[in-house]
């Protein structure tokens, strides 16, 4: 570490934070790549990941702690002692992005087998470590591929046992939650809209196709096409925004 210059030892720091790598492993990666911090990311995810060291002995010791007295498994109590361990509240979407690695079926609970399988994979065994790996579970939500797939993780995580779609009030806080991340200028207009106009559980579908509108469709609908195969919610929404002089509907060609 001594042998670096600033900028160097400055970015194996950025890189142990963000992947949660071993500064052996991130100078390896950095070192491939000329010490270029994206190529580095690129050689690292490249790589197979060595499998996880973590002891399960104290990985049953801290599903215990947290462990439902009456049945076997983590639910909200739990997980509240967990986040106020974790030094986070939690709705922090941090424990979403947890709750992801574990492939948790339900919100507010753990089974044995995900939470134990969640840590593993993350390679921690402690509070402590874990952590230490919360700056990389935030750091996933910047990846375009990951956000997506925790964004379609959260439907199935927080919808009712049972249901096949997502209660209102719960998927605007769930889009709240998640576009505070990614920012889309038109969040609270859709929200807005739901509440005056729909006021019905969201679909998976719709759930899936806002974030595809979110990302194809520029804010001021300049290269929003009306004939495109929108679900019809997303379309009564841009007439909405319309009527609301939110935004100027261009004349027609």
């Amino acid at each position: 570490m001594h042998k670096l210059n600033r900028s160097n030892r400055d970015k194996l720091q950025q890189f142990v934070a963000i992947t949660g790598a071993s500064e052996k492993s991130a100078l390896q990666a950095l070192k491939a790549s000329d010490w270029h911090l994206e190529a580095a990311f690129d050689v690292f995810y490249s790589q197979p990941q060595p499998r996880s060291n973590a002891d399960v002995r104290r990985l049953e010791e801290l599903y215990n702690r947290y462990k439902d007295p009456y049945s076997d498994m983590i639910l909200a109590d739990g997980i509240s002692i967990l986040c106020n361990d974790l030094e986070v509240e939690p709705q922090d979407i941090v424990t979403l992005v947890l709750s992801w690695h574990m492939n948790a079926a339900t919100a507010c609970e753990f089974s044995k087998q995900e939470f134990i399988g969640g840590l593993q994979s993350l390679g921690v065994d402690s509070i402590g470590k874990l952590k230490e790996k919360l700056s990389f579970l935030r750091s996933e939500l910047k990846e375009e591929q990951k956000f997506h797939d925790i964004y379609n993780f959260a439907f199935g995580w927080a919808k009712e046992k049972g249901q096949k779609s997502l209660a209102l009030d719960t998927a605007i806080g769930m889009w709240q939650l998640l576009f505070a991340e990614r920012e889309w200028p038109l969040v609270n207009h859709w929200c807005d809209f739901l509440q005056d106009c729909h006021n019905k559980a969201i679909s998976k579908d719709t759930w899936a196709q806002l974030l595809e509108f979110a990302r194809m469709v520029d804010p001021v609908l300049s290269n929003y096409d009306a004939e495109g195969a929108w679900p019809y919610l997303i379309d009564e929404f841009v007439e909405y925004l319309y009527d609301k002089s939110v935004i100027e509907k261009r004349p027609a060609n």
